[in-house]
């Protein structure tokens, strides 16, 4: 079992926040890469609040960049293992794919060579179901997918900057793994939901919230396998604690939930939120994924129904994860604490 400091990429982002706060409850000491002191003193709340001040004595920050190698080398000085979160998500298909894929490569090759310059052998990295259950051939049906499955870039229907960095930030990881002998283990959510820290939330809280303000005026005809982020976390720790995990990739979804589930939820518990009941057509998704933006990153999804056996995660963690249920609704609920979610939705 690793003890001691953990590197915690991407400590102030979604994942991040919650990773730092599993690993100090488990008494671990954190070195949190950040972009900025408001970022850290964002980090440095959230831990307080969920643990108290004297967990912040475990807690430090380091500046660094995914595309810079500046702060690197020393930042690894001292540590055990390295959990690399960070990641670059955007909430639209950019006109410059590389926008993304570049942070995904380069900066996944940059945490393993200086981590693996420092001697440091202990990497668990947030992956996800975007590197397993895309370019298979599926177009129609419902089709289950494991951890043996890897994404086929090259038979997707349409290209998706995500999926792509995704992909080829992993495959770059398992060969480099092999190569220096590092010990890596991937962690795969599906969409990321569960309750929310503070207001710099992640991406996929914006299916609740603008389900919630009525900011979406229409839903696509999909579903999605969903993941909280509580257990995305604690999936990361027990992925540390137990040897078995080393050269492991794992699942950590739950439910497969339509959007219309999702809206029927929602429009349940809080009925006087102007959730929407209308649903776009396929061929109007279609036509519009040829213009890039949102919707080109769920377009590979429509008319198909996507499973993911998540069983080998839940063994390794020791239980079931969170319901997808209570991934939405602890989701919203925080949406709503934490102002995501404007008045009117009340």
């Amino acid at each position: 079992m690793i003890e001691g400091l953990v590197v915690v990429t991407g400590a102030s982002g979604f994942v991040g926040k919650w990773t730092t706060i599993e690993l100090l409850r488990a008494g671990y000491s954190v070195r949190g890469s950040v972009r900025s002191e408001t970022k850290a003193e964002a980090v440095r709340r959230a831990v307080e609040a969920q643990l108290g001040a004297e967990a912040l004595g475990r807690l430090e920050f380091v500046r660094l960049d995914l595309l810079s190698d500046s702060g690197w080398a020393p930042a690894m000085r001292g540590v055990s293992a390295v959990m690399h979160v960070a990641a670059q998500i955007l909430a639209e298909e950019p006109k410059d794919p590389q926008v993304v894929i570049k942070p995904a490569v380069d900066g996944t090759e940059r945490v393993l060579r200086f981590a693996a310059a420092a001697g440091v052998k202990r990497i668990v990295m947030t992956s996800s179901i975007a590197t397993i259950g895309y370019g298979h051939g599926q177009t129609s049906g419902v089709r289950t997918y494991s951890e043996a499955d890897f994404t086929n870039l090259d038979g997707m229907r349409r290209s998706w900057a995500y999926c792509i960095g995704k992909t080829l930030a992993e495959r770059s990881a398992w060969a480099y793994a092999r190569a220096e002998e590092l010990e890596l283990t991937t962690i795969h959510p599906g969409a990321i939901l569960g309750p929310a820290l503070d207001a710099d939330a992640s991406i996929s809280l914006g299916m609740v919230t603008g389900l919630l303000d009525g900011s979406t005026p229409a839903m696509p005809r999909i579903g999605f396998v969903v993941s909280d982020v509580r257990d995305v976390a604690e999936m990361h720790v027990a992925a540390l604690q137990r040897a078995e995990s080393i050269g492991q990739r794992y699942l950590c979804t739950t439910d497969y939930m339509r959007f219309e589930h999702v809206a029927d939820l929602l429009r349940m518990h809080y009925p006087d939120a102007p959730v929407t009941s209308r649903v776009v057509p396929d061929w109007l998704l279609q036509v519009l994924a040829t213009f890039g933006g949102s919707v080109r990153q769920i377009i590979n999804d429509v008319g198909n129904e996507k499973h993911y056996d998540a069983s080998k995660g839940e063994r390794l963690l020791g239980r079931p994860y969170r319901s997808a249920e209570e991934a939405v609704l602890s989701a919203a609920q925080s949406a709503m604490d934490t102002g995501l979610v404007k008045q009117a939705a009340r």
